[in-house]
């Protein structure tokens, strides 16, 4: 058995497979085991509640009753909810395949939730603009219709901007093996 001062994973401060005893081996597969099964649990619900919602929105739109507004605001409301299951669907998935949490789907949900809450308040903007009645969710002035639609907007240029920082981050070489080229010391 190599020592754990040569061994090249025990230097990094990770026991190698031959240190670590067997009952730890168990108990992390049993708990591997237990994780994905809570995320596909999570995935399945994610599923059932796109599908909900999917029939949910075809049903708003058959139903006129309303007015073609009304029913198209409610239906694009709950097309964009879909978009955002599914986007955290695309997040559970990634973590199961890649072992770790993936932050863009994650920011894309916010991106999108940001964009359904500037597309409803716009309408209901409009509504109050125009002397119509507002669907009832959101009752404000034109002036804080604004303040909340301009506070959207910025965050979504911020969502947008970390999305585009970690896209080019996880593009670009690792930070250890770069301060190594450069013969900076290595963070310990």
């Amino acid at each position: 058995m190599p020592s754990r001062a040569t061994d090249p994973e025990a230097v990094h401060g990770e026991p190698s497979d031959d240190d670590t005893p067997a009952f730890t081996r168990m108990g992390e597969k049993v708990l591997g085991i237990a994780e994905d099964a809570v995320y596909t649990v999570v995935a399945i619900l994610l599923v059932a509640g796109a599908c909900v919602l999917l029939v949910g929105a075809a049903r708003q739109l058959i139903t006129l009753g309303d007015g073609t507004d009304v029913a198209a605001l409610a239906m694009l409301d709950r097309l964009l909810l879909v978009f955002v299951l599914v986007e955290l669907l695309y997040a559970v998935r990634m973590t199961l395949v890649r072992r770790e949490i993936v932050a863009e789907p994650f920011l894309i949900v916010g991106i999108i939730a940001s964009i359904k809450e500037i597309i409803l308040l716009s309408v209901e903007a409009a509504n109050v603009m125009e002397g119509k009645e507002t669907t009832g969710k959101v009752t404000a002035s034109i002036e804080q219709f604004a303040l909340m639609i301009g506070l959207l907007g910025a965050l979504v240029l911020v969502l947008a901007a970390a999305a585009l920082i970690l896209r080019y981050k996880e593009r670009s070489p690792v930070e250890g093996a770069k301060n190594a080229e450069d013969g900076r010391p290595q963070p310990s």
